[in-house]
Order: C-alpha cells, then structure tokens, then sequence
C-alpha cells in the first residue's frame, strides 16, 4: 500500500519486503559530490546482502567501471555490471535506430563514447563527417562548440528524413558539492532551440533505463529509491515500479506537498535506514482527516488545516501529502499551512 494505509495505528512491511530487486540513484541519495551521504553506505550494503541492487543513474559524463570504482571507494560493494547508465540506454536505443557500426556525433563524454564503442558504433565529434546519428549526454566539458556540432548536424536538408537524436536524459540540474549546476536537460535544450525539435530520451523518467535493469537482473518485482520527483519517482511510476523518496537530496518537502499525481512516491523517508523499519500506514477517518501516526490533516475546502501535529515532523509530511493528493486540487489553487512543508531535514 506505500504511502496509503488502512488502519489507524497499523505498521506495514518495511519499503524493502518481498522485492527482488532495488534500484538506487546516485547523486542525492548514495552521495552528494564526492562524499557519501551519512549512513547510505552501510544501509544500501545491508540491503544488498537481501537482494540484488542496481545504481541507475542518469549521469552520462562516467563509464559504468568508473562509477563502480567511486562506489567501492566510498565503502559499497558494487561492480560495473551493478551500474546502469543513461547511456547504456541510449545505445539500446540507438541500436534499434540506425544500422550496426553507423558513424554517430557524440555530444558528451567518456560514458557515451565508452557505451557506443563496446556496441560497435563508429564516434565523431564533428557534423562534417555526415554522422547517422547524433547522441548527446551530459559532460563537463561540454561546450557551444559542441552543441553547435550537433545542432549542424540536426539541421533540416530537403530530401532527407530528420537525423536520429537521442538524448541520454531530461535532467535540468545536478547537484554538486557547491549546489545545483546545469544539468544535460539545459544542455540539450540550447540544440532544441536551435533545430525546433526534441530527441527521444533515453534516462529517467523515461522506461528505456528502467527496462535495461529489468532485463539484466531478470526481474521487474523492484523498488525505485531516488531522490527527485521529476526523474527517479515519475521514472518509476512510468515502469510501474514502486518508489520511495529519501529526503537527502534535491526535492524537499515542498516539493513533496505539490508533487502532481505522476511524480508521488510509494513511500518517503528521511534516511535509507527506513528502508528496513516498519512504514506507518495512512488512515482516513471519517471527519475527513488523514492520520499517519498522531498526525492529522484535513483538506477543509481549499484550506488545508493541521488537525493534530502528531509525533514526528515526518509523519506529518506524510499526511499532509495524503490529504492533499486526495483532494484532486491543483496545489497553486490550495493554502498550505508552512508547518506542513517546513524542512527539519536539509543540511
């Protein structure tokens, strides 16, 4: 049932029950620059010694070995086939594209070159080398030079049917040590403005990323953990997988209250040692109110008013994103009481 219960007082399974398989992002929920975040390392490995974990991430500027050598520093038992990358993705679709070992403009790094070279693709980097393809994900070093190329590339010619593109992921920000950067969807944008059109995605919240891990680890029984709305929770609800948000990363709990019904997590979480606790069930009671715990909120019109702040700031969250998702009211349109999204867990 996720975040939805029955029974007032009722403890459900731990998030983690009867999966076979976890699927974890990275930035926000294993790390958060170069260190880990407090506690993920030891949790994740106590969940893996249940069940296989996949990381999934969206980030195409690192080979999977690369991203796998960063995990083990940290302290997780990962290996290269435990990463599943956007770009291991977008050469998935790719393959379904265009014909075996197609010249094809990269615009990005080492994860994409590494990806379309172990599938057989020929890599350029210019539009002068009349690519059949362009493929484009996030890099550092990624410039207007680059996206130019691309854009040349991309350009409309009469007679011929518009060049495959395919972007890794839709992703606006990073983040990063110092904060939140520009991420590939801002990247991929800039080309968009300058062709008129848009590539088929290939990461989160896109299915081809998720379908890639059911395939390798033979089971679609998996529950998402992520950290934002708009690309690990909406991601999960597009492969019909559950989700649960953990509350270390970029979206917050004002994010949470506004999330539309395609971005609203199974379960969420302050930290990854939920994973293996009892997850309060949600209970609506017939005054109108929802209780999670001593918490209660009820939708009262377009007000939402906090009958009972309950035992934990976090249950409250819980229940004041029930109630409000049950409304059927579009957030701008509601008053939410500050209480019911002020952030106790931002560091």
């Amino acid at each position: 049932m996720g975040i939805f219960g029955r029974r007032s007082g009722e403890m459900q399974a731990p998030p983690i029950a009867e999966r076979e398989l976890l699927l974890a992002d990275l930035d926000g929920v294993v790390y958060r620059g170069p260190h880990a975040i407090p506690g993920a390392v030891a949790e994740l490995n106590r969940a893996g010694e249940r069940m296989p974990l996949a990381y999934i991430t969206n980030n195409a500027s690192r080979t999977d070995a690369s991203v796998a050598a960063h995990l083990s520093e940290l302290g997780l038992r990962a290996s290269a086939s435990d990463v599943v990358t956007s770009p291991q993705a977008a050469v998935a679709l790719l393959a379904d594209t265009v014909p075996p070992g197609s010249l094809v403009l990269v615009v990005g790094g080492d994860g994409l070159v590494d990806e379309l070279e172990k599938a057989g693709f020929a890599v350029t980097r210019s539009a002068e080398d009349e690519p059949a393809a362009v493929v484009q994900g996030f890099a550092p070093h990624v410039g207007w030079e680059h996206l130019a190329e691309a854009a040349f590339a991309l350009a409309e010619r009469p007679g011929r049917p518009p060049l495959p593109w395919i972007a890794t992921n839709t992703d606006w920000t990073i983040p990063v040590a110092r904060g939140l950067a520009p991420g590939n969807g801002t990247l991929v944008s800039a080309v968009h403005t300058a062709v008129q059109r848009l590539p088929v995605f290939a990461g989160k919240p896109e299915t081809p990323i998720f379908e890639a891990a059911f395939a390798r680890f033979g089971t679609r029984n998996a529950l998402m953990i992520g950290d934002r709305l708009d690309t690990d929770i909406k991601g999960a609800r597009a492969a019909g997988i559950p989700s649960l948000h953990v509350l270390t990363g970029v979206d917050r709990p004002k994010q949470l209250v506004a999330a539309s019904q395609d971005m609203r997590p199974d379960y969420v979480v302050a930290s990854l040692a939920e994973l293996h606790e009892p997850y309060p069930a949600t209970e609506r009671l017939r005054d109108g109110s929802v209780r999670v715990g001593s918490a209660r909120v009820r939708m009262d019109g377009h007000v939402a008013s906090v009958v009972s702040e309950g035992d934990s700031p976090l249950n409250l969250l819980r229940a004041g994103c029930a109630a409000i998702w049950d409304s059927g009211l579009a957030i701008y349109g509601l008053r939410v009481p500050e209480i019911l999204y002020e952030d106790h867990w931002a560091s």
